[in-house]
């Protein structure tokens, strides 16, 4: 079998174009379902060091047993007939029952990705490793405890800084806080639990160059203790101060919020 190459030469050279970044976070703010503005703003504001990075652990053993036995994690992460096959307590169940609720497949985030792409992929390492990235998104949710909340993602994209330092992660993260601020009237101590976030992920070992099929059949809690995840305090906090003043963390944008 044929080692895939590094770097396809036809692989654009990153450029950072903040305002551009600024245009796309506007309509991400307008409606937090639209992924495809995530992907515009890292593309606006990529990470310089991620190809070093990515070249170090692609090459190492670890690296190159994942590339053996997880060629690619959407087959794994929606085949919910043998994760459920998984104990329970497991982080597994935990994650089928959290994709399942919320409707959402690893599949139709790599769809959202491809039409952003234009369906055009490059087949390099560096694909490999980006994917994970991206493939592994919904699974930081499950082991944070952040939820699907405008704060809970902007807390998932601190936490996600944390492990790879994206400028379009803290930068979504925290424009997102301080529009929260702005718009909602409440004492809910946002700036705090994305700065929480971003230690806690900087604290932990790197989640997509773990072994996710394994990572998958241990128990949550265990595997909250081992990658050193913390439960997120402030972010709580925020839900108990939101709910005080009559929010739904979850519709901010709600009657409760309009009369606030």
């Amino acid at each position: 079998m044929t080692e895939p190459i590094f770097r396809h030469p036809d692989r654009p050279t990153p450029k950072f174009r903040p305002l551009k970044a600024m245009h796309h976070f506007r309509k991400l703010i307008a409606d937090k379902e639209d992924t495809e503005q995530v992907f515009h703003i890292f593309q606006c504001l990529p990470r310089l060091g991620l190809v070093d990075e990515a070249r170090a652990f692609v090459y190492s053993d670890a690296g190159k047993a994942l590339r053996a036995s997880e060629p690619y994690l959407p087959d794994l992460l929606d085949d919910h007939a043998r994760l459920r096959a998984m104990p329970k307590g497991s982080v597994a169940h935990a994650y089928v029952d959290f994709m399942e609720r919320e409707g959402l497949t690893a599949a139709g985030l790599v769809a959202e990705y491809d039409r952003f792409q234009q369906g055009r992929r490059f087949g390099d390492l560096i694909e490999w490793y980006v994917n994970r990235l991206r493939d592994t998104h919904d699974l930081l949710h499950i082991l944070t405890g952040y939820g699907r909340d405008a704060l809970g993602e902007q807390c998932v994209l601190a936490f996600t800084y944390g492990q790879n330092p994206a400028p379009g992660n803290i930068f979504i993260a925290y424009m997102g806080a301080l529009n929260m601020k702005r718009t909602v009237r409440s004492d809910a101590p946002v700036f705090k639990a994305i700065g929480e976030a971003r230690r806690s992920g900087r604290d932990c070992p790197r989640i997509a160059e773990q072994s996710i099929s394994a990572l998958l059949a241990e128990p949550l809690a265990g595997v909250r203790t081992r990658l050193n995840i913390a439960a997120p305090s402030h972010y709580t906090t925020a839900h108990d101060r939101f709910r005080a003043r009559g929010l739904d963390p979850y519709d901010l944008r709600g009657k409760a919020a309009q009369a606030a």
